[in-house]
């Protein structure tokens, strides 16, 4: 079964989906703008509150100021020294030091500009009327400053410069309470416009949700679906392959039982006949030799065709079902075959087969023998036709677990796509009647990574020795073994070549 894959069809977003997430995505980024909106009037305002309490501080140093020059200057009248002074003389430079810093803070106030330059002149006035003070007091002492003080109202400049303070402190108490107020409105506004905003998102976001998890239900609802449609064919699948493999197991076995049967026929009856024809033939021969040795010549040739006919029935019987299988057991079977195929390839073929073998396959189950003969033809067949090799073994030896049956060959090896196809029939017979006995069959590289290597593994029903089985010493084997194959080296059957046989050799 050959499968082709398509990509993957392009799904786009439901626009109901894309809409509520843009709309959710907006309201956050206008609820992050109102919020900054209000940090920043929030900053506002405490730079206006700032800025109206250090308005206030200067207006009360202004008028601890002129307080300060006014209390020196008495001192000073009173005392006669000019340290007294000291104030009064650097109180206009400290003042109008004040009132530019006023007038820096006020800049965005034009009426308590307008406050600030009249108490600007408050100010100057009193600072010139006590200048005005201290000369008289050097050209007339304090008796004329005492004479003054009766007539004028001195208190009177200091009282409007507090006034004027008071109101303009006031002012500016108003000013920032009307910005506070108005702060707060838009505070409260925000406010309620945030908790609008946010109340939205959070409908949006429970939509989303519901629909996120209404997705993720059907979703999980279809992959489940899927899950058990795939349960379903992977079971159905595993099933009709179990199926055809015991189809194809009954199949290989009827066929062997239906092989067996028509080599039995040929064997008994076409041999029979073919026997007596012979006979018949011969007796007919001698009487004609001479009388007519014409016809006596030309039942001779008859009699040559009738004796390759019966070598022609050899080879349908023996390829059908080998005699010696039947006769001398597996071992001699193999040895056989592996002999033909080294005359036949002209390839040398090294045999190895445990003593022992012989002794389990005629105790155990009928269907082994001809199972590991089948085996060892298809794989012998496969190298002839398409390994190209130089060297061949085969090993029939008994482990620990089972019996273990390997070809090796040196030739150029399986491509791992062709044991994929589904067309190697070969490879799937010998896979087939493998598992038929209940073992398996591996194919890997041979030694030295080179070639191939067919691996059948029968597990035995009983694990213990055959009885009768004589046991040897060990006997070395003429064959080197991978790295990986760790598999006992076991006393031979028959461990000799199958080499190439020479030109003078007679055919048997």
């Amino acid at each position: 079964m050959y499968f082709t894959a398509k990509a993957a069809p392009h799904y786009r977003l439901p626009l109901y989906k894309t809409v509520l997430c843009v709309t959710c995505a907006l309201i956050l980024v206008v609820n992050g703008l109102f919020l900054f909106h209000n940090l920043e009037a929030l900053k506002s305002a405490n730079a206006q509150v700032l800025q109206s309490s250090r308005v206030a501080e200067r207006l009360q140093y202004l008028d601890v100021l002129v307080q300060d020059a006014e209390s020196s200057m008495r001192g000073y009248f009173i005392s006669g020294n000019d340290v007294y002074l000291g104030p009064t003389r650097t109180v206009l430079s400290q003042t109008e030091a004040e009132v530019r810093q006023l007038q820096g803070l006020l800049a965005d106030n034009p009426a308590q500009l307008k406050n600030l330059a009249q108490l600007n002149t408050l100010i100057r006035r009193k600072l010139s009327m006590l200048n005005q003070a201290v000369e008289v007091y050097h050209h007339g002492g304090l008796d004329e400053i005492v004479n003054i003080s009766r007539y004028g109202d001195e208190r009177g400049g200091l009282d409007e410069i507090r006034l004027q303070t008071v109101i303009m402190i006031q002012e500016q108490n108003e000013t920032l309470e009307a910005r506070s107020a108005r702060f707060y409105d838009e505070y409260h506004r925000a406010l309620v416009l945030g908790v609008l905003i946010n109340a939205i998102a959070i409908v949006v976001l429970v939509m989303f949700y519901r629909l996120v998890g209404r997705s993720y239900y059907r979703q999980a609802a279809v992959e489940h679906a899927l899950q058990q449609s795939n349960e379903n064919l992977e079971a159905m699948v595993a099933q009709r392959t179990e199926q055809l493999s015991v189809l194809s197991r009954h199949l290989i076995t009827i066929s062997e039982d239906e092989k067996s049967r028509l080599s039995r026929e040929l064997h008994d009856e076409m041999g029979a006949n073919l026997t007596s024809i012979g006979m018949d033939i011969g007796a007919v021969m001698l009487q004609l030799q001479k009388t007519q040795p014409e016809l006596a010549a030309q039942l001779k040739r008859a009699r040559g065709t009738l004796v390759e006919t019966v070598e022609l029935k050899r080879r349908i019987i023996e390829d059908l079902r080998p005699s010696l299988l039947d006769n001398l057991g597996l071992c001699a079977a193999i040895d056989s075959y592996t002999d033909d195929f080294s005359r036949m390839t002209k390839l040398p073929c090294e045999t190895e087969i445990g003593p022992e073998i012989d002794g389990i396959v005629r105790e155990g189950d009928a269907s082994l023998s001809i199972a590991l003969f089948r085996i060892v033809q298809e794989s012998l067949t496969n190298i002839r036709k398409y390994a190209q090799a130089s060297r061949v073994s085969v090993t029939l030896i008994r482990t620990g677990e089972g019996i273990v049956l390997r070809i090796i060959d040196d030739g150029i090896g399986i491509a791992s796509n062709t044991l994929a196809k589904p067309m190697s029939h070969g490879i799937l017979g010998m896979r087939e009647r493998a598992l038929l006995l209940g073992g398996t069959l591996t194919i890997r590289r041979g030694r030295g990574d080179k070639g191939t290597c067919i691996e059948a593994r029968i597990p035995l029903r009983n694990g213990a020795p055959v009885e009768g089985s004589v046991a040897r010493p060990p006997v070395s084997s003429p064959l080197r073994q991978r790295a990986d194959d760790h598999i006992p080296s076991l006393p031979l059957c028959s461990t000799r070549p199958h080499s190439v046989p020479a030109h003078h050799d007679p055919v048997q």
